[in-house]
């Protein structure tokens, strides 16, 4: 598939991924997103992929100047559902190619109630994507009634779940150790994101991304710690910083330690 090929070496650019989600409008409305052609304009060259809806695309004033990736998200749900956790698929796959998109994400909540009908969902998009030779990105994430979010186990079931349904990219949660999250990527054969969650503790993030690339993680998906944040730019130009640390063992777990002794 040399067209997904293509297409991923202009996500994963130098080895490694900093993707900005920002299609958290539909779950409710956040603060950061109002403009989100602004953030789009500074941010582009600096993020590797930006992750919008497909009306934030069609809307858009300066996606078509864009230089990062684009990928479209295909699922949505709202805050004011009886169950947020119950994913659907809104748009397709030949939507978002016809909107420029360079990648498909799709979210899937391992564990919830509407588990079957999210498995199938993903399914066939990724049957899909690969007939367009689109990458498909897939949010997976245990979550339902009574599931532990960063419980390594199923953090490990969720992004295996992803793998075996298709998916070229996986984002998931960050088990909160570089030990415990190098058990998740090896369980699949794609490269693996971390999700950046709530904002958090600046330092606190970075911290967690320099430990998930020495876990062999290939980047992270860092929405509100991006745009919520006073000065976006900064924030990725930090993470991409990050990076490098990581790869050359700065501010890892390892080196924390070797300190410590």
């Amino acid at each position: 598939m040399v067209g997904k090929r293509r297409r991923l070496k202009k996500i994963f650019r130098n080895d490694l991924s900093l993707v900005v989600p920002m299609d958290h409008g539909i779950t409710k409305p956040e603060a950061g997103l109002e403009k989100i052609d602004f953030l789009l304009e500074r941010l582009d060259g600096l993020a590797d992929a930006f992750v919008l809806h497909k009306g934030v695309v069609k809307h858009s004033k300066y996606v078509e100047e864009m230089e990062s990736a684009l990928i479209v998200h295909l699922s949505a749900s709202t805050s004011l559902s009886p169950d947020p956790n119950a994913k659907t698929i809104v748009t397709s796959v030949k939507k978002a190619v016809e909107l420029g998109a360079d990648a498909v994400s799709v979210h899937i909540n391992v564990g919830s109630e509407t588990e079957e009908r999210q498995l199938k969902e993903v399914g066939m998009v990724a049957e899909e994507a690969d007939e367009y030779g689109v990458p498909l990105l897939v949010m997976s994430y245990p979550r339902g009634r009574g599931v532990d979010e960063k419980k390594v186990e199923n953090v490990m079931h969720a992004a295996r779940v992803a793998y075996e349904l298709g998916a070229d990219i996986i984002k998931t949660n960050y088990t909160g150790s570089a030990e415990s999250f190098s058990k998740v990527v090896e369980i699949v054969d794609v490269p693996v994101l971390i999700a950046g969650g709530n904002k958090k503790s600046f330092e606190s993030f970075l911290m967690d991304v320099r430990n998930a690339i020495r876990a062999g993680a290939k980047g992270v998906a860092a929405g509100r710690n991006v745009f919520q944040a006073e000065d976006p730019r900064g924030v990725v130009m930090a993470i991409k910083s990050a990076f490098k640390e990581a790869l050359i063992g700065v501010g890892d777990e390892g080196a924390l330690a070797a300190k410590q002794r």
